[in-house]
């Protein structure tokens, strides 16, 4: 569980740092669970290289 925070953590960390604050549905970082994050991360970061 603590793991799963760390992660989490991390990929909202990495996302603020890219200038992503909310979904386009108006959801917040920390309301997404680790899956989201981790899509939306991929996402975020392969449009920005």
């Amino acid at each position: 569980m603590i793991l799963i925070q760390h992660i989490e953590d991390y990929y909202r960390s990495e996302l603020l740092k890219m200038g992503y604050f909310k979904t386009p549905d108006g959801l917040q970082l920390y309301e997404l669970d680790i899956s989201k994050l981790r899509d939306i991360y991929e996402v975020v970061k392969t449009s920005q290289n």
